[in-house]
């Protein structure tokens, strides 16, 4: 019995939805929209087609949504005080610098610099450390929260649940995996140097994969009836030189074993940027609670 579909563009809409109905309460009470700014820097092709879907995704919601581009040849220094004025501009909810950025350019300072009340992306390290804590109060990963409100529309239960992350990144492995075991799932996190890597996916009542490597989990590496993420995306080589998106795990071979399984394109991706307008219109939020605070 084929898998069936996670499908991540209905389960997105309904969370723009959502989102939008936010923004126009929270004109309405504070006379202003959130405010999400994208730094672009370079003419990465993929980063340039993500940049601009953030921006125009962020005003179909009623958001002022905005991209800064920089010269790939931009230096460290003036990227830095273009973040800097971002933290100081008050109009600003959200700030997302769009990675990879150029080589010559130390990212980890970069995303430092970023404001933590306005780190939507959920990198900086307080961030990241909330969550690794399990502690309330962080903005999380846009990738990450969006696999899990997909795990979620299968309704199995993640409760006690095998789980196995492909991937350690500290985009989306690692949070992925803390926010699996916040939800109280027994989680092994695999990588390329795992041993019997087809032998532990297999373990997996949920699999998430985030490797970077078109088609890499076979379907005979999946648990029959295990539910599957798949966060890759590949641009393979198709017939006649067109181009086709992929992801980490073979589709029409995992289709036939998993439970439940996410499309590529039309899972992950859609959530992310969805996760993305959430994060920035909480972060609104929370600003304005904080700068109502007494001090």
């Amino acid at each position: 019995m084929a898998a069936r579909i996670i499908d991540g563009k209905a389960l997105a809409a309904i969370v723009r939805s959502e989102v939008r109905d936010g923004v126009q309460a929270f004109l309405a009470e504070h006379g202003r929209v959130p405010g999400l700014d994208v730094v672009l820097v370079g003419e990465d092709p993929a980063s340039v087609v993500y940049t601009r879907n953030k921006e125009k995704a962020s005003n179909e919601v009623g958001m002022r949504g905005r991209l800064h581009k920089l010269s790939a040849t931009v230096g460290e220094d003036e990227l830095v005080r273009a973040v800097r004025l971002l933290n100081a501009d008050p109009a600003v909810d959200g700030i997302l610098v769009q990675l990879p950025l150029p080589k010559h350019i130390d990212g980890r300072r970069v995303l430092d610099l970023i404001e933590v009340a306005k780190d939507v992306d959920g990198f900086h390290p307080v961030n990241a450390g909330l969550l690794a804590l399990g502690r309330p109060g962080g903005l999380v990963a846009c990738t990450p929260a969006g696999c899990m409100r997909l795990i979620e529309t299968t309704r199995r239960s993640i409760d006690g649940a095998s789980a196995v992350v492909v991937g350690r990144s500290n985009t989306v492995g690692k949070p992925m995996a803390q926010l699996l075991l916040g939800a109280n799932a027994t989680v092994t996190v695999a990588h390329s140097r795992t041993r019997d890597l087809p032998g532990v996916c297999r373990t997996a009542d949920i699999l998430v994969v985030a490797v970077g490597r078109a088609q890499m989990i076979r379907g005979d590496w999946i648990k029959p009836g295990a539910v599957v993420i798949d966060v890759g995306q590949n641009r393979v080589d198709g017939p006649q030189g067109a181009v086709r998106m992929v992801g980490d795990v073979a589709y029409d071979e995992a289709q036939d074993v998993a439970g439940f399984i996410t499309p590529v394109p039309g899972g992950v991706g859609p959530m992310t940027i969805a996760l993305l307008l959430s994060n920035t219109l909480e972060a609104a939020r929370r600003r304005v609670l904080t700068a109502s605070s007494p001090t």
